[in-house]
């Protein structure tokens, strides 16, 4: 039975207000940002539930408030006290924490509604967004379900289905399988009729969820089993399909826009081609790569398509994109898209907004000549995520201090947690959404590098230094991206930012700069020496710092705030307010801005200094402390070959050893579930299994004991 509760508390008010709030602020000083104009004397929906959570509940709420209409927020027992559920009008638990007790319980959230008296559902994206048994429920009793018909979800739902009839609208597809793959052994035999690679994926999926690539008959078996796992686990459908994999090509989106009335549009397009597991990383509007024909060609298909199927409301085409701008279709997402902000900010339209109108039966407001491409627009999803592990494995935690960069200008942040929210294993490690605007190109990539460095999240590990290096590397800027562009880039992993010869005497120079600021500081009480016969403070000073095992010998002199500093007979002058105590640390080096946070500082010298996006160690000590640091012993570091650790908190779901078996390199020992995505863990050499410290079912989290070998 969910449990219902009303928003009648003062708390629940304040943070709605101050959500709205924000908006406006923000609105007012974006250029061409999404307009909701509303209409009083146009009809609406007098309550909505939203049948998800995070920034999209918040989203689509922000929009319901500015439209006058009331919100109810589902919540499981974990969120009772998230973001969403305080900014809605009223809320309702549908139960526990694992997805299929709670956003996933049609029963629960059935029950909800009709506590609720709502009239309507937005169902976000993910969770029942595209589950065509939830649609048919919500018609069943009469209340409206703000996207297409279950006709057109079940349809482009099913990527087998949807291909068929792309096929049929004259839409381009790419070659593949069309029918249900039963098992792993024809999944092979269907591979090497296609030929490799091939791309094994979910009937009902996406969001990168149950999809593998394989080269080889040994990759298609693993990739069979792991995808049906993942998608059975995340869909409720373990359904596949193979079709040939377009090596190294673009992913660019049309967004479509349709009523029930026949009219429909394409919203131009949205370049995804930043990926990491299938999933996306980084996006803009629009793409580099398209010229106007290409765009026309591949937006009237898209619409071609969503006619074929009687579409309303919002929904994405998803297509692949040779070097030779060849493109195929490669599935329709019948739901708002997670990176929907930027189409949003080079149309001016509010795509919440244009879903409820078309749910109510209006006609669309807009002509295809009315849509404009004007700007820019970059988004980077901000995960909590460790980026030095495979592009990113998740990480848990709660936000112990967390600053979004609202007050930069021409910045938006869709997000759905606070100062104090957990990012729990249950639910998408996603932290926010952060979009940049600029009349160019060149202009929002600019904004992106500030906002970034202007980004303050503590607590948990995040992504931050990934995005940053992406967006100003010399091929994203250049536009010369595909989706290989990661492994590309990074062949041997992400390693972080790799400093030149200046950017390294600048975090040297800051690094003393600081621990200078802050001895003087600990000097003072209330602007007072703290006793009267310490000797008048010292300008000049000699220093010795520590960065990746290389120690540099300094000279330091200052000047006010303003700081000199010698490294191997070349000087850098630093200056800044040296707010020790801010969460920011801004300071002129060198005649340039730079934006450095202070990770970490101890009276034994230790600072961490987010510098660039990247999280470097440095110590600083005097010239005597550090002629005596020689004689300490170092730590000597763990042998990782014989023990296998998690990498990431998850879920145990299978171990395939026990003690005393044998192992060879590379042979899978267990499977970790984190975030609904399933990790194969390997042995990294040949031994016999000494320990098994789990089993299936257990709760893991990142570095914990898994096996031991001999």
């Amino acid at each position: 039975m969910a449990a219902y509760r009303s928003a009648a508390g003062f708390q629940r008010v304040l943070h709605a207000v101050k959500h709205v709030c924000l908006s406006k602020q923000r609105c007012g000083v974006i250029i061409c940002r999404y307009s909701t104009v509303y209409d009083p004397t146009e009809k609406t929906f007098d309550k909505i539930l939203i049948a998800n959570r995070g920034e999209i509940a918040c989203r689509v709420i922000k929009t319901c408030k500015k439209m006058g209409i009331k919100t109810v927020a589902v919540h499981s027992d974990v969120d009772s006290s998230a973001v969403h559920v305080k900014m809605a009008d009223e809320a309702v638990c549908v139960g526990p924490a694992p997805t299929n007790k709670s956003y996933l319980n049609m029963d629960a959230i059935m029950n909800a509604i009709k506590q609720t008296g709502a009239q309507a559902v937005h169902p976000g994206y993910g969770f029942l967004s595209e589950n065509k048994e939830f649609a048919k429920r919500l018609a069943a009793e009469g209340v409206s379900f703000i996207g297409p018909d279950t006709h057109a979800i079940q349809a482009m739902g099913d990527k087998i289905e949807s291909k068929l009839i792309a096929k049929a609208a004259k839409v381009n597809t790419i070659p593949g399988y069309d029918g249900v793959v039963k098992d792993a052994e024809e999944a092979v035999k269907i591979a090497g009729e296609i030929g490799y690679p091939v791309m094994i994926k979910a009937s009902a999926g996406g969001g990168g969820k149950g999809m593998r690539i394989a080269w080889n008959d040994e990759e298609t078996r693993e990739g069979f089993r792991f995808s049906s796992q993942e998608a059975a686990s995340s869909f409720g459908d373990d359904r596949l399909l193979i079709e040939k994999f377009i090596d190294n090509p673009r992913h660019i989106e049309i967004q479509v826009l349709a009523d029930k009335h026949g009219n429909a549009l394409w919203l131009n397009e949205r370049e995804c081609s930043i990926q990491r597991r299938n999933q996306k990383v980084v996006e803009e509007a629009p793409s580099t790569f398209l010229d106007p024909d290409t765009r026309r060609a591949m937006g009237e298909q898209a619409v071609s398509l969503a006619k074929a199927v009687k579409y309303s409301s919002a929904g994405t085409v998803e297509f692949l994109v040779d070097s030779k701008k060849n493109f195929y279709f490669l599935e329709m997402n019948t739901r708002l898209q997670v990176e929907h902000p930027i189409t949003e900010c080079i149309t001016g339209l509010d795509l919440v907004q244009q879903m409820i109108r078309i749910a109510m039966g209006y006609k669309l407001q807009h002509k295809q000549s009315d849509i404009p491409i004007n700007g820019w627009a970059i988004e980077s999803r901000v995960y909590a995520e460790d980026p030095y592990k495979s592009f990113g494995l998740p990480s848990i935690g709660r936000l112990s201090q967390y600053q979004e960069p609202l007050d930069l200008h021409n910045v938006r942040v869709d997000s759905g947690i606070e100062e104090g929210s957990d990012i729990s294993i249950y639910y998408d490690p996603m932290i926010s959404k952060l979009v940049t605007y600029g009349k160019t190109r060149e202009e929002a990539l600019k904004k992106m590098e500030e906002a970034l460095d202007n980004y303050v999240i503590r607590g948990v590990t995040h992504n931050i230094p990934l995005l940053r290096e992406i967006i100003v590397h010399p091929r994203f800027v250049s536009g010369d991206i595909s989706t290989k562009f990661l492994p590309e880039v990074y062949p041997d992993g992400f390693k972080g930012h790799m400093l030149t010869a200046g950017e390294r005497r600048e975090l040297l120079a800051t690094a003393a700069a600081l621990y200078v600021a802050a001895q003087l500081r600990s000097q003072k009480f209330l602007g007072d020496l703290r006793v009267s016969v310490v000797p008048a403070e010292s300008r000049q000073w000699e220093l010795c710092v520590e960065l990746d095992k290389g120690l540099h010998m300094l000279g330091v002199s200052r000047s006010g705030n303003n700081y000199t500093v010698e490294i191997d007979g070349e000087k850098v002058e630093v200056s800044g307010e040296w707010n020790l105590a801010s969460a920011l640390l801004p300071l002129t080096i060198n005649g340039k801005h730079r934006t450095l946070q202070c990770l970490l500082r101890t009276a034994a010298g230790e600072i961490t200094l987010q510098y660039l996006g990247t999280s470097f160690k440095l110590r600083v000590l005097s010239k005597l402390a550090a002629s005596l640091s020689k004689h300490m012993p170092e730590k000597v570091p763990e042998d990782t070959s014989s023990i296998l650790r998690s990498p990431m908190p998850g879920s145990v779901v299978a171990v395939s050893v026990k003690p005393g078996d044998n192992v060879a390199e590379g042979q899978e020992i267990c499977v970790i579930e984190a975030m609904k995505m399933q990790n194969s863990m390997t042995a990294a050499k040949a031994a016999k299994v000494k320990s098994v410290h789990c089993k299936a079912g257990d709760t893991v989290g990142e570095g914990d004991l898994l096996v031991e070998l001999e």
